[in-house]
């Protein structure tokens, strides 16, 4: 791909489509919050006087169980790749308002079952256990519910982080992908054996509408709208290069890829429909914009997958789902922007070097790499830094191995307006976070660092 070409054309076409956008996540929240205040108000509606424990606790079990059925629909909606979470709260976020939800959901998911089985053995007058499996045997949709529990039980079990780094990823996604049997199984026994529901009429409809809403967001974005995308533009591998040690760039050929919408900055999920890769989708962001005909994404070999793509043929089928993250040129709100790269970050940086739209000595570019050797794209950079009239700086260990220390002081002394600029940041996790350390020690509101992790 030309370094260059198509870059005024490709800056034009991002600055006419750039609008400042607020952040959905304020209304979103008050949104979840008022659903919250509902159930509340429903359990509280339908729950007489209390006089004894038993019925204290039976009731206490009674709305950790809707709280917990309201947050399981929350937990698939986040799953569900909606645009205006994905591009517009970001991946990142939207993946740890999910791990949140999910963790918020299980605890009351087994305060629930603890809390409901103990007052309805108190009021038999039998244990614990042999209350629960008299309730799973004779209560209607039972059965499914304690199946769908136990999913969701092992579920969590594998994504705690400890257990979770040990798991291969593509195991851990397909495993993961059972959360939607899991909350299917679960959910029958909500209206069946609900007290709620079945005195409060409404209530069944909004929940119907609910668990309906988000069941066809699920098939409209995750199955829908990627087959639309790949019968569209049918991608095919177009060529594979070698940028760097250990560090390669696959160009992607197809029908109207511009027409994707895709905005420097964003990554899509890619599957290569190449033996022994079909069965892993993965994400990458591009590494260049989005040309009429071609997309392109860099890579570090650091896994099974990331190494097998050195090995793609011309002409091997891709299945793309996306685009998705707000790493974008929407998040600006100063004149003056400082990306800053570390490893494999450059890629989303790259593209927002050659786009974002700045006047001549207001865009800088700092890359942290190992050594020279591991800048990825440099002549790329190099070449777009001359044109734009940008800054370009990178920062690499010493030859005995000493990492440079990036620093408030370090920064300022670069920069010495860099509490006035929006700074875009993109690298793995300990760069990422010294790097905002820095940055906030330096003077640069948390408002105006924008940062997105592709951390699985």
């Amino acid at each position: 791909m030309s370094t260059i070409a198509g870059g005024r054309a490709a800056r034009r076409q991002t600055l006419r489509r750039i609008r400042p956008r607020r952040s959905p996540a304020i209304p979103l929240l008050i949104a979840v919050w008022a659903g919250a205040a509902g159930v509340i108000w429903l359990w509280w509606s339908n729950t007489p006087s209390i006089a004894d424990d038993k019925g204290r606790i039976l009731n206490a079990g009674r709305i950790t169980g809707l709280l917990a059925g309201y947050l399981m629909a929350l937990v698939v909606l986040q799953m569900a790749r909606v645009p205006a979470l994905e591009r517009r709260v970001g991946s990142d976020r939207v993946a740890r308002w999910h791990a949140m939800s999910g963790r918020y959901m299980l605890c009351l998911t087994l305060a629930h079952i603890g809390l409901t089985m103990y007052g309805m053995s108190l009021q038999a007058g039998t244990g614990v256990v042999d209350q629960t499996i008299d309730s799973v045997n004779t209560l209607p949709d039972m059965g499914k519910a304690a199946i769908g529990t136990g999913l969701l039980l092992f579920i969590g079990l594998i994504s705690v982080g400890g257990l979770r780094k040990r798991i291969p990823y593509d195991t851990w996604y397909h495993i993961h992908l059972l959360t939607y049997a899991a909350v299917y199984l679960s959910f029958w026994h909500q209206l069946s054996t609900g007290n709620d529901f079945a005195v409060e009429p409404a209530a069944t409809t909004a929940w119907y509408a609910l668990y309906g809403t988000v069941t066809a967001l699920v098939l409209w974005y995750r199955v829908i709208t990627p087959i639309r995308l790949n019968l569209r533009h049918r991608m095919r591998v177009e060529e594979v290069v070698e940028e760097a040690p250990g560090i390669i760039s696959v160009l992607i050929s197809g029908k109207r890829l511009h027409r994707i919408g895709a905005e420097p900055g964003q990554f899509f999920r890619w599957r290569f429909l190449a033996p022994g890769m079909r069965l892993s989708s993965h994400p990458y962001s591009l590494s260049a914009a989005p040309r009429p005909g071609l997309l392109r994404i860099t890579v570090k070999a650091l896994g099974d997958h990331s190494s097998a793509l050195k090995g793609l043929k011309r002409g091997t089928r891709v299945w793309a789902e996306g685009p998705y993250g707000a790493l974008t040129a929407s998040r600006r709100s100063r004149g003056k922007v400082l990306l800053m790269a570390g490893g494999v970050g450059i890629t989303p940086m790259r593209a927002l070097f050659e786009t974002l739209p700045a006047a001549r000595g207001d865009l800088t570019l700092l890359y942290r790499a190992n050594s020279t050797q591991d800048l990825a794209l440099w002549d790329e950079l190099s070449a777009i830094a001359d044109e734009r009239g940008a800054r370009l700086m990178y920062a690499v260990n010493s030859p005995d191995g000493e990492r440079p220390d990036i620093n408030p002081e370090t920064l300022r002394r670069k920069m010495p307006d860099i509490d006035d600029h929006d700074v875009f940041l993109c690298g793995p996790p300990g760069f990422a976070q010294d790097a905002y350390n820095a940055l906030r020690g330096a003077g640069v509101p948390a408002r105006r660092i924008h940062h997105e992790s592709f951390e699985l």
